[in-house]
């Protein structure tokens, strides 16, 4: 018996540790559970990912959009001063050329507040610096008109291109004094095709620093293109002058067929094609020849009449004719065998006679008697009787002419009274004046 439990205690003794090492152990479906939980949270998190993503944007928006919100109610509040160009710019701009008002002077900013609906200027009794820059030309956007915020302001200024001057030079900074700032000399560096809108502005800001203590809101040009300043070289005038070359009207390009078939012609400048459209239009549209349509010939005629005449006048003489021509050889006024003929009466001479006269000023043009005035003082006033004298007219041919012709010196003797030069030289007083105010220009 003694023996029985012995071998029984041993072996209970020999389960005992085996047991105790099987409970250490984890069991299979332990394992498996564990693996399927842990897959569970992964899978979770890649779920809960974008969900919690979308909750932290939408926090984010919501809190850029109550600062934007609070940026445009402080955009919205429009400050009682403001800065303004005081004109509009003159046209067009080239890069390297100086920029002014339309009146060609130096750009003025004013210093301004809205009392009763108008600009009033203002003196705040001390210097404010301002800051020139240049600006997007599309800025403002939209319909904010003027209510931008000073940030969006900065975030609209143009920077001159890597490598570049920069953009804007002369006179970047401008001082505010008794609420006037000049801009006596500025200039782009660079043209606007490389920005989105292809437009610049100039703009005008407080410095910073200077007059921090009040809001005084920016200042803007219109936009505009800025153009290279090789450009300008080839520019049309408007309006031309007259002694412009004959390539500045519109549709005949420098160093092109129809320029170099009128310099081969002896039309150099825009003088010479009116003058000659005026004398012999069939001859000038020869010359140009079939490229030129009848629509471009109609564009360049029109650009060439917009030329400015000045005070010039000319005197072709002969043994009984005197004529006044204008400086495209129109007759504006003629003495003829005595008689007087303005310009509304120029049509009653002979007109195979005048073209005739008309053609041999033209082909003396150069020796003709080149005399200028005004309006109201036209160098003719200094002939004197030397003009009466060398064609024979006197009182009596003036009171003869009226009568014949109907001149329209009909209150000659209520004006004249007491008057103690001759008939002559009032009559073409008048004539010149009223010809050029009514635009009573005849071709001969």
């Amino acid at each position: 018996m003694a023996g029985k439990r012995f071998f029984e205690d041993f072996d209970s003794d020999l389960q005992k540790p085996t047991e105790k090492r099987m409970k250490s152990r984890p069991s299979f479906a332990s394992v498996i559970g564990e693996v399927i939980m842990v897959n569970s949270l992964n899978n979770l998190c890649s779920a809960l990912e974008p969900l919690i993503r979308k909750v932290v944007n939408e926090e984010l928006e919501r809190g850029l959009k109550r600062r934007s919100s609070s940026f445009r109610i402080e955009a919205q509040e429009t400050p009682t001063l403001k800065l303004i160009f005081s004109k509009k710019l003159a046209q067009p701009i080239f890069t390297g050329s100086k920029i002014t008002d339309v009146d060609k002077n130096p750009l003025e900013i004013q210093l301004v507040e809205m009392k009763n609906g108008s600009f009033v200027k203002v003196n705040l009794n001390r210097l404010i610096k301002l800051d020139i820059v240049a600006l997007h030309g599309d800025f403002p956007t939209g319909n904010s008109g003027e209510n931008w915020s000073s940030e969006e302001f900065e975030s609209n200024i143009v920077k001159e291109r890597d490598g570049k001057r920069p953009l804007l030079a002369g006179e970047v900074t401008v001082i505010v004094r008794n609420g006037v700032g000049t801009i006596s000399d500025i200039e782009f560096t660079d043209n606007s095709s490389w920005i989105r809108s292809r437009k610049f502005r100039i703009g005008a800001k407080v410095a910073r620093g200077s007059c921090q203590d009040v809001r005084i809101r920016e200042a803007m040009t219109e936009a505009f293109v800025v153009r290279d300043h090789r450009g300008e070289l080839y520019k049309k005038h408007h309006p031309p002058m007259l002694e412009d070359d004959v390539w500045r009207l519109e549709k005949i390009g420098k160093e092109g067929a129809f320029h170099k078939k009128l310099s081969a012609e002896g039309v150099n400048t825009v003088q010479d094609f009116l003058k000659l459209s005026i004398v012999d239009p069939p001859r000038l549209k020869m010359i140009m020849g079939p490229g030129m349509s009848e629509k471009m010939w109609e564009v360049t005629l029109k650009h060439a009449r917009e030329c400015v005449m000045g005070n010039k006048f000319y005197i072709f003489r002969g043994p009984n004719f005197f004529l006044v021509l204008n400086p495209i050889c129109q007759v504006i006024k003629a003495v003829v065998d005595g008689h007087i003929f303005p310009a509304r009466d120029i049509t009653t001479i002979n007109r195979s006679y005048l073209e005739g006269l008309v053609r041999q000023a033209y082909t003396n043009w150069s020796s003709l008697e080149e005399i200028e005035g005004t309006l109201n003082e036209p160098a003719l006033l200094t002939q004197g009787d030397s003009m009466v004298q060398q064609h024979g007219v006197n009182h009596t041919d003036v009171g003869r002419s009226n009568q014949q012709t109907g001149s329209g010196l009909e209150n000659w003797e209520m004006v004249n009274g007491g008057y103690g030069s001759t008939p002559v030289e009032l009559g073409f007083r008048f004539s010149i004046t009223e010809s050029y105010s009514q635009g009573e220009f005849s071709s001969f």
